[in-house]
């Protein structure tokens, strides 16, 4: 990301720079992110690009790995759902800390725009047809090799690799993965027993 050009909100909302890694910065104290949240409502742009800032590169994370390691795709999520939180600023009530609410509009970001694609396409690549898969290095899942494990991540098939993502990854539960992507709480067991054998096969090639 870098550069110091601020991020401006505008009448569409903020327009922030993208992230070009998966780090995570340090986040903001509960009480400190709850003070720039409320200076945010009250229109201070910089408070938002504070807030921008502490959550861009764990947001850019998410996205990355839920868009299949796809760069362009990955950025142009991470926008939207910054230009969203901030027209929907008004309705976060402070139940939960700002990077949770976040979190969470990312992912419904991410899943609406799948299903967006997946309108446009007529139907989803069915998981058997997912043929064409790059084995690169040693496939271990050692943190030495976590290159290879989000590789083996990314060449999943959308719907399992979105249950993995949000269950092994992020820490959600499958209620919580049902309700968001509107499949059944068994649906996404078995989504997750199925990107986890896929995720084996891959790196045991």
């Amino acid at each position: 990301m870098g550069g110091s050009s601020a991020v401006a909100p505008s009448d569409s909302g903020p327009k922030p720079r993208t992230s070009a890694g998966l780090s995570t910065l340090p986040g903001a104290t509960s009480a400190g992110e709850s003070e720039l949240v409320e200076r945010a409502k009250n229109g201070d742009h910089s408070a938002y690009e504070s807030l921008y800032r502490l959550n861009r590169d764990r947001i850019y994370g998410l996205l990355w790995r839920m868009s299949g390691g796809h760069h362009a795709l990955a950025e142009d999520l991470l926008q939207e759902s910054f230009v969203r939180a901030w027209q929907k600023l008004d309705m976060f009530r402070g139940d939960s800390r700002f990077g949770t609410w976040l979190h969470r509009l990312a992912v419904n970001v991410a899943l609406s725009d799948r299903r967006t694609r997946l309108r446009k396409a007529g139907k989803e690549v069915e998981l058997d047809e997912y043929a064409h898969r790059t084995v690169v290095g040693s496939k271990d899942v050692r943190a030495d090799k976590q290159q290879d494990l989000e590789q083996s991540i990314s060449r999943l098939p959308e719907r399992a690799r979105t249950v993995l993502v949000l269950y092994d990854i992020e820490g959600y539960r499958h209620a919580e993965i049902a309700e968001m992507t509107g499949m059944a709480v068994g649906s996404s067991k078995a989504q997750l027993h199925r990107a986890r054998k896929l995720l084996r096969e891959d790196l045991d090639r």
